[in-house]
């Protein structure tokens, strides 16, 4: 491909100085807030019938007047097993939009042909159309060129193989797995990030199932007070996983919400603290600075906290996933990245950008609605599913 094709894809990244100064009067007005405010404590009540056949397992904890946090020997009955769906879709198929964009072309172009500058341009076109981006691409193009001289490869078909191995090589450096591993009496704290719609709340209910399933004791912050919904939301999760949330009323700050829950995770020994926090533009200084000052506040509790900050991206949104990363990552620095839709896109190469741009742990993938549709990431099986 020309240098000219790539010149009309690429963009100049702008670069966004957040010059809003931080006060550290907000820390001491947080306190006093947190002297103040009152914390509601939501425990769940028996499921339906209908949310107990779609998690098998479930027992409903008593119910709790606001403002006491108890600590009994039942909650360790409270684990969910998620149920696995009899006609379970496989990984391979949950990824079809991708692998139409990609596997399916390549297939087409590499069948019977020799290699060659045109078949090169045809690949480029394949990845940029999978929205690897267009240095991810180059990246990946000027080594498959590389490791085909050096092997004297001439049938096409051979670049199948090289290409899977180049995309394992770059996806594998973040194939870490999250590991919840609570420090002495503080539980392990994750606090959620993203901007709005990238299913932040809904991730944070099947990471709570997934926990539960593991026999970890979980509580849930509401720390987006500026949606009412957003509270509902987390509450009706609490509800379904049997996992109390800690909330305050629409429009509370949030760090004294997350402040609260903290606190209540250490009194009830809890394994596993998830705090969701409000949806946020990247572009917006003022909510970054906001974001800033949640994390500020949990050091003030405990300095070694949040254990992970987990990005959650929407696949759909493409290369805007990669600019996300890069300004959440300079406000609160990202430890790990779950990225969800991937089945609802054909953009699922972005994956591969954002590990080549950022390093970042790939934590999990969301590639359906159901509980179990919130996998490790895998390599192997993620670059199978694309390439086929």
């Amino acid at each position: 491909m020309s240098k000219g094709f790539f010149n009309f894809f690429k963009k100049k990244s702008s670069t966004i100085s957040t010059d809003a100064k931080t006060n550290d009067s907000d820390i001491s007005e947080q306190q006093s807030d947190i002297q103040n405010n009152h914390t509601d404590i939501t425990y769940t009540s028996d499921e339906s019938a209908k949310q107990a056949n779609e998690l098998s397992n479930l027992y409903a904890s008593g119910n709790c007047k606001k403002d006491t946090i108890q600590t009994t020997d039942s909650d360790k009955d409270h684990q969910i097993k998620p149920q696995q769906s009899k006609n379970k879709i496989s990984f391979f198929e949950r990824l079809k939009r991708t692998r139409e964009n990609l596997a399916y072309g390549l297939e087409a172009m590499i069948k019977g042909k020799q290699i060659s500058e045109e078949l090169y341009e045809d690949l480029e076109t394949a990845l940029l159309t999978a929205d690897l981006g267009v240095d991810t691409t180059e990246k990946v193009i000027s080594k498959l060129r590389e490791h085909s001289k050096l092997r004297d490869l001439h049938d096409a078909g051979a670049l199948k193989n090289n290409l899977k191995q180049i995309l394992c090589e770059l996806l594998q450096p973040c194939a870490q797995p999250l590991d919840t591993e609570k420090h002495n009496d503080c539980p392990y704290v994750i606090l959620m990030v993203g901007v709005n719609g990238a299913g932040k709340t809904t991730t944070i209910g099947k990471l709570a199932l997934k926990f539960m399933s593991q026999g970890k004791k979980v509580m849930l912050a509401a720390g987006d007070t500026f949606r009412a919904a957003a509270v509902e939301q987390l509450s009706k999760w609490g509800e379904r996983t049997g996992v109390p949330v800690i909330s305050q009323p629409t429009g509370s700050d949030s760090a004294s919400v997350i402040f609260d829950a903290l606190t209540a995770a250490k009194a009830r020994k809890c394994d596993v603290l998830i705090c969701d926090t409000a949806g946020r533009l990247q572009n917006k200084d003022n909510l970054m600075e906001e974001l800033k000052k949640i994390v500020r506040v949990m050091k003030k509790n405990d300095a070694h906290v949040p254990d992970e900050v987990m990005l959650v991206l929407d696949a759909t949104t493409g290369q805007n996933a990669v600019s996300q990363t890069k300004l959440f990552n300079e406000a609160v620095k990202i430890t790990g990245i779950t990225i969800t839709k991937l089945d609802g896109t054909a953009k699922g190469g972005v994956v591969f950008a954002l590990a080549d741009h950022f390093g970042i742990p790939l934590r999990f993938i969301g590639i359906g609605e159901k509980t179990e549709d919130l996998r490790e990431f895998e390599v192997e099986s993620f670059v199978d599913a694309l390439l086929g």
